[in-house]
């Protein structure tokens, strides 16, 4: 086995996210993760929270290092990882309680992020939660100095990328039939939305 990738943001937030998590998640049995990258969160979370099946995924091309992580630090209630393109129409999961992505919308062209959110339509369970984390601007402004100079970056990388409008996200998750529960601060200027699935 290769050595494990590692994200040192990853390792900064995961404790404030699973903070917030414990209680989002506390009436679910399995969550679906999009866009797991180096698995610290998924073996983390899912360590933390033994009642519930966690399952990450990724893109097909980049599942290696994931599974590695799984396989070398994964608890028993972590699944094998499993790879998921948001722009497919069919995804791998018909169902979940809940769904959680960290740092995926803003690297994300803004078709993908609509299909993301088509999915998610299709396969949460009613009263089921999604769970966004990243930064987002605000009537049009950034956060921070600091997001701002983030957002140049990315869009110096690839034009179709950016920090997504929470307006313009919560759009489509009102679309898709999903009630904003809480818009959480997190630390270095990001955000944790948490929304619930309302019934059908």
């Amino acid at each position: 086995m290769n050595a494990l990738l590692f994200s040192a943001a990853s390792e900064r937030n995961k404790a404030p996210i699973l903070d917030v998590l414990r209680d989002v998640v506390s009436g679910c049995r399995n969550v679906l993760e999009i866009g797991s990258g180096t698995g610290q969160h998924a073996v983390y979370f899912a360590a933390a929270l033994q009642q519930l099946n966690w399952q990450p995924t990724e893109l097909a091309e980049c599942l290696a290092p994931l599974r590695d992580r799984v396989v070398a630090e994964g608890p028993a209630n972590c699944l094998p990882p499993i790879a998921l393109d948001v722009r497919t129409e069919r995804w791998p999961v018909d169902r979940a309680d809940a769904i959680f992505t960290a740092n995926t919308l803003h690297i994300m062209s803004w078709p993908a992020v609509q299909d993301l959110f088509f999915g998610v339509g299709r396969m949460l369970a009613p009263g089921g939660r999604l769970c966004i984390y990243g930064p987002f601007r605000y009537a049009a402004g950034f956060t921070a100095p600091s997001n701002a100079a983030f957002d140049v970056g990315l869009r110096r990388r690839d034009p179709a990328s950016g920090i997504r409008d929470f307006d313009a996200v919560a759009e489509l998750a009102a679309a898709q039939g999903l009630e904003l529960l809480a818009d959480h601060s997190m630390p270095a200027n990001n955000q944790l939305l948490v929304w619930s699935r309302t019934g059908r």
